[in-house]
């Protein structure tokens, strides 16, 4: 396997500071209580699925790998910590020496989840487990909100090609990780440089309509291209006159062309003008590759388009108007010590309104019926049924502080497929609608 294919995590700096004051205060707490030491289990899970979608994307899972390895406090971070107050000296002691050495169970990268599905499990100290809620948060929420957009624009798509182009409209690490989001989704290349050196990413890019302002005339922006770039390259026809645009880029690269990108317009008209036009000029295998502030439903609505790809941005990266998943991470279940031989009690907030949880330590199965397709999410605190036994969720993914789950991008990419083929045929629906599947606690 080339490490490349894993991502690459040479210069990676701690995550430990990626978090939120109180998780640090708590430990303090907790550490003159005697209570750090119990034995834990948080889960983060979702309430609710965003308004209207039928079904979520697990995506971050490989980043919260990173992070959590990661996760260490260096001279420079304790002496901030000291300096501002934030803790007292037997917890800056604490810290000084931490590092994650429990386990942790989760979805596998690329599944689809349901409200209430156990999507991540870490269990260890109070300790341990409460100074990772943000960063897993903040990985998990970002990235399964972005792959679900992506997930119901590759299914609007139907196989046509998409490319992620919305590094210009996020942050500028965010961009890289909403690209493998995108990728795990289904997208197939990204624009960004920074994406595809981390993650082995494909990644594509020619011109913008800039470059045809530079020059004299636009032949002569396309002769600049062509000869630079050779004969398949992808021309910009809609900088001035999109019929003369396409006329000129046949004229100068010839029918062995290989596209053209339509970023305005009536997308639907001026595409099927394209293709006609390109048709006739004999350049029939020429693609078409169309932008503009896609999103899902306007890829639907192109479906009866002569187009062979879409370069989506704003949309993607924003997660189609649901920018977050609202995953919580809850403490279920603790212990009255670190022993292990300890038994585990379940724990739950029981607070008015929608915020409570179910407490005790979870599995989850998937079950399916007679034609295979899945009709139930199944979640349980106590034995696993005989006939869910082989249909459970969580895989291991850190053990005893070691990861022990990494996995090539593309093997999450294509676990995302298969997890979607599964469901019914209805969660491809883009109306809005309920969850595709009922969540069944047992």
């Amino acid at each position: 396997m080339n490490s490349a294919d894993l991502g690459r995590r040479v210069g990676v700096p701690s995550t430990a500071l990626f978090t939120d004051q109180y998780e640090l205060t708590m430990v303090q707490a907790a550490l003159k209580a005697g209570t750090a030491d119990r034995r834990s289990v948080f889960e983060a899970f979702t309430r609710r699925l965003p308004e209207g979608r039928r079904y979520g994307v697990v995506a971050g899972t490989g980043r919260v790998l990173d992070a959590v390895e990661n996760f260490h406090f260096d001279d420079e971070m304790l002496a901030f910590l000291r300096d501002q107050n934030v803790v007292d000296a037997p917890t800056l002691d604490y810290l000084a020496d931490f590092r994650f050495s429990g386990d942790i169970w989760g979805y596998p990268e690329g599944e689809v989840y349901f409200p209430g599905s156990p999507i991540l499990r870490a269990e260890g100290s109070f300790a341990e487990c409460v100074l990772l809620e943000t960063v897993i948060l903040s990985i998990l929420n970002h990235d399964s909100a972005i792959a679900a957009a992506a997930s119901r624009m590759s299914s609007a798509a139907g196989g046509r090609g998409l490319i992620e182009m919305g590094a210009r409209r996020t942050h500028e690490l965010s961009a890289v990780a909403s690209a493998r989001a995108a990728y795990i989704g289904g997208f197939d290349t990204t624009s960004d440089l920074a994406a595809g050196f981390r993650y082995n990413i494909p990644t594509v890019g020619t011109s913008a309509h800039a470059f045809t302002l530079l020059h004299d005339s636009e032949r002569d922006a396309f002769r600049a291209q062509v000869d630079s770039l050779g004969r398949d390259t992808t021309l910009l026809v809609d900088t001035y006159d999109v019929t003369a645009a396409v006329r000129t880029a046949v004229e100068v690269a010839g029918t062995e062309l290989g596209a053209v990108r339509i970023d305005s317009g009536d997308l639907l008209l001026v595409a099927h003008r394209v293709r006609q036009q390109l048709d006739e000029l004999g350049a029939t295998d020429t693609k078409i590759v169309v932008t503009s502030d896609l999103d899902e439903y306007a890829i639907a609505s192109l479906a009866a388009a002569p187009v062979d790809a879409y370069g989506v941005g704003t949309q993607l990266v924003t997660g189609s108007g649901q920018p977050t998943c609202s995953m919580v991470y809850k403490l279920v279940a603790r212990a009255t010590s670190a022993d292990p031989a300890d038994p585990l009690r379940p724990v739950a907030k029981k607070s008015l309104g929608a915020k409570t949880s179910i407490g005790g330590r979870k599995w989850a199965a998937r079950r399916l019926d007679e034609d295979g397709v899945a009709e139930a999410e199944v979640i349980g605190t106590g034995p696993v049924p005989p006939e869910l036994a082989g249909r459970q969720l969580l895989v291991e993914l850190v053990r005893g502080g070691e990861v022990v789950a990494r996995e090539p991008l593309d093997a999450a990419r294509e676990r995302h497929i298969a997890a979607r083929a599964g469901l019914p045929m209805s969660a491809m629906q883009l109306s809005r609608g309920e969850p595709v599947l009922p969540t069944e606690y047992v």
